[in-house]
């Protein structure tokens, strides 16, 4: 138990300097120390990511533990490990393009209203990003049944307001961060991603309505998957 302790403490805080230390590490890449909107982008988002965990490590370790599990403990579907790998190709590329776009010049720079606007989505995403670890104690990383820990359909927060709401947070986030950061590439990119999420929902509902008590008659009281009124 006391090594289980240790190493449990040790990835926390190696993961914890991971986080911190991304916006040093990408404005380097960058190659101007004085690009300014790369330093309060990333700042900001490693402090709201370290904030996040901090507060599910004292609040819900249960739903921590969940989010550092590693695909092959079993339970997760086989078909969607595919499209999870994608999804983590993808949100690395999101993650480097603008800084590399600043050294390179790979592609116009976009106009500050865009930023402005950009600013606006990532507010909204990150509330539903929030909101969705405050309200869903299953938000699993993989699509799987969490039979072991009791697994059961929630419906109420942002869960009574779209079936995906972590999903519809990560969308405005990346498409914000892209436009505060003035990045075309980093916005191609998510578009790219948020088609590969659209396509894990076909999946993830189908496993849920099969194997999830109570999912059907949730897809029923909540109609729209990610955008109200429209899907």
């Amino acid at each position: 138990m006391h090594a289980k302790w240790i190493s449990r403490e040790f990835g926390f805080a190696a993961v914890s300097t991971y986080i911190l230390g991304m916006p040093v590490l990408l404005v380097w890449l960058s190659g101007d120390w004085h690009w300014v909107r790369g330093w309060i982008f990333y700042a900001a988002l490693s402090a709201w990511a370290w904030s996040c965990m901090l507060w599910l490590r004292f609040k819900d370790p249960a739903l921590l533990a969940e989010r550092f599990r590693t695909p092959g403990g079993g339970g997760e579907s086989r078909s969607d490990l595919v499209i999870l790998l994608g999804i983590k190709v993808g949100g690395v590329a999101w993650w480097l393009l603008p800084p590399l776009g600043v050294r390179f010049g790979w592609t116009p720079r976009l106009p500050l209203w865009c930023a402005v606007c950009g600013s606006i989505l990532v507010a909204g995403g990150g509330f539903f990003f929030t909101r969705s670890f405050a309200d869903n104690t299953f938000l699993s990383q993989m699509v799987r049944i969490q039979s072991e820990r009791g697994h059961r359909v929630v419906d109420t927060g942002v869960y009574g307001f779209v079936r995906h709401p972590m999903y519809l947070g990560a969308g405005l986030t990346m498409v914000g961060g892209a436009l505060v950061l003035g990045s075309v590439a980093a916005l191609l990119a998510s578009i790219g991603l948020a088609l590969l999420l659209a396509v894990r929902i076909f999946g993830e509902e189908k496993l849920l309505t099969s194997d999830l008590e109570g999912y059907r008659a949730y897809r029923e009281r909540v109609r729209y998957r990610l955008i109200p009124g429209v899907w």
